[in-house]
């Protein structure tokens, strides 16, 4: 069982920066790909962007490339989510999850094992 818990959100003015950490119980936390997505109300949880377990190799949906980035510190057993340059269209809950090496589908939330409780990004006009 792994435990995720996610810090870091709050209300930024358009164009500010916010980081969001997730820290991550589980000792084996190396084995695991990592993810961030995001859920406005009355909406489906959407993809925003993955990390591999190395570290090596991120992907992120179009509608934040260049803006957010997401590293991992594997020592730390942390997942980081810098989002910079925010817009009102980034407001929603934001969940880190935990998907096992080779699942594949990294867009997908059925791919995902584990997640956090979540936490609200509100980006004001």
């Amino acid at each position: 069982q792994v435990q995720l818990v996610e810090s870091g959100g709050g209300l930024v003015q358009a164009g500010g920066s916010l980081r969001l950490s997730c820290a991550a119980s589980e000792r084996t936390f190396s084995n695991y790909d990592m993810g961030w997505f995001r859920q406005a109300p009355g909406k489906e949880r959407d993809f925003v962007a993955t990390i591999t377990w190395t570290g090596g190799n991120t992907v992120y949906a179009d509608s934040v490339k260049g803006r957010f980035t997401i590293s991992r510190d594997n020592a730390k057993n942390t997942v980081a989510l810098q989002m910079n340059s925010l817009k009102p269209e980034d407001t929603a809950a934001y969940y880190c999850a935990a998907r096992l090496l080779g699942s594949g589908r990294y867009k997908d939330p059925g791919a995902y094992s584990y997640w956090g409780q979540g936490t609200q990004v509100t980006v004001s006009s």
